[in-house]
């Protein structure tokens, strides 16, 4: 594969992991509005309604704590839920948007928050190991290792064939 190959293939697999960072920033800010439409609200009749609307037995052990969550819910709790979804999101926007652009700064941030997420999944994994818990475990140390390898070898390559300013033909 010829350099300019490569540099193409990894561009398009951190535009991949921008994309993903991207979902799930939508997707937690989603859950921070949820969280805010509940504000004023009798919050243990509405998961009640949901878990019926949803055919769950309110009996069932999962129900149960779901239940008893709802439950425990506050508007300031909520408004707090709301708050750090918020805040969870604008790091994944930036951090994708970052990916797409390719700036190492932002493969630094998914480097760490990848490497962070470990020792959960493996914890989790070890407890429960169930399929969807060990693809994500799967994808999320395949997105460590590529942005390792960027920051550190992939990085060191990039510096070496650019070419310094003394040495430039115009």
């Amino acid at each position: 594969m010829d350099t300019h190959s490569k540099h193409s293939a990894e561009v398009e697999a951190l535009r991949s992991v921008a994309i993903i960072e991207f979902t799930k920033g939508v997707l937690v800010l989603l859950a921070g509005v949820g969280a805010l439409s509940l504000v004023h609200r009798d919050v243990w009749d509405v998961a009640e309604s949901f878990l019926h609307f949803l055919r769950i037995d309110p009996h069932r052990h999962y129900a149960q704590v779901f239940l008893r969550l709802a439950e425990d819910a506050t508007d300031k709790r909520l408004w707090l839920i709301a708050g750090a979804a918020t805040v969870y999101s604008s790091l994944r926007f930036a951090e994708g948007y970052g990916l797409w652009h390719v700036r190492p700064w932002a493969e630094w941030v998914a480097l760490i928050s990848g490497t962070i997420y470990l020792p959960f999944e493996i914890r989790e994994l070890l407890h429960h190991p169930r399929p969807i818990p060990f693809a994500i475990f799967l994808i999320n140390v395949a997105v460590v290792l590529f942005m390792l390898y960027r920051r550190t070898w992939g990085a060191s390559r990039e510096r070496a064939q650019t070419p310094s300013p003394a040495n430039r033909a115009d």
